[in-house]
């Protein structure tokens, strides 16, 4: 089991920058896969980003070219960069993790509560 605590949300202008960082804490081996989702206002939580403890990476096709997933050594730290946001980037975005190499599915099991992003 592993606990995963976001940060880094905030309110924003179109075009701005920010970046998001996950913390988690517990068995380092259910984070062999972490990814970013987030939850618009009144949408489905959508994957956005993934990678593996390899650092293979994986992205949706809408925030591709936009959005860089990273993660620290030890794979106890995962961030999501964005650049050029827009305002249907507008989301709570959560952090996932699990042993299995999940990438873009739902199916990870340990989950973040959120940070919010407002783009204006």
């Amino acid at each position: 089991h592993v606990q995963l605590v976001e940060s880094g949300g905030g309110s924003v202008q179109v075009g701005g920058s920010l970046r998001l960082s996950c913390v988690a804490f517990g068995d380092a081996s259910t984070s062999n896969s972490m990814a970013w989702f987030r939850q618009g206002p009144g949408k489905e939580r959508e994957a956005v980003a993934a990678i593996r403890r390899d650092d293979l990476t994986a992205y949706t096709d809408s925030v591709k070219g936009r959005f860089t997933i990273s993660k620290d050594n030890a794979g106890n730290s995962l961030y999501l960069q964005i650049h050029n946001l827009k305002p249907e980037d507008t989301a709570m975005y959560h952090c996932a993790a699990d042993f299995f190499n999940f990438q873009l599915s739902r199916q990870y099991r340990n989950w973040g509560r959120g940070t919010q992003v407002t783009v204006s």
